[in-house]
């Protein structure tokens, strides 16, 4: 069984007001990962999720394939080890 980690991606561009984080939930549902996702007073959007390396690099890929790929500016990924702090997948607001 893969090791899981726990990355926090900040992702930049025209990613607020267009439905970046209930597609991020939306897609959550379909791999073994938990987190949260959302919006920062800078106009960024920040996902903090935990699962396997292999699964949270398929969940992000899948983000950006889920229509929203073109509203993303940059997007920076940093890893650590996991918490498990983390419980489904949430929207903070």
């Amino acid at each position: 069984m893969e090791e899981r980690k726990r990355v926090i991606v900040l992702y930049s561009g025209h990613v607020q007001g267009v439905g970046f984080r209930y597609t991020a939930r939306e897609v959550a549902s379909g791999f073994d990962v938990c987190g949260t996702v959302r919006n920062l007073a800078d106009g960024r959007v920040e996902l903090l999720a935990e699962g396997s390396r292999t699964e949270l690099e398929a969940f992000c890929q899948a983000i950006r394939e889920a229509g929203i790929g073109p509203m993303i500016r940059d997007e920076s990924n940093q890893w650590s080890e996991p918490r498990g702090d983390l419980r489904g997948f949430q929207i903070i607001r």
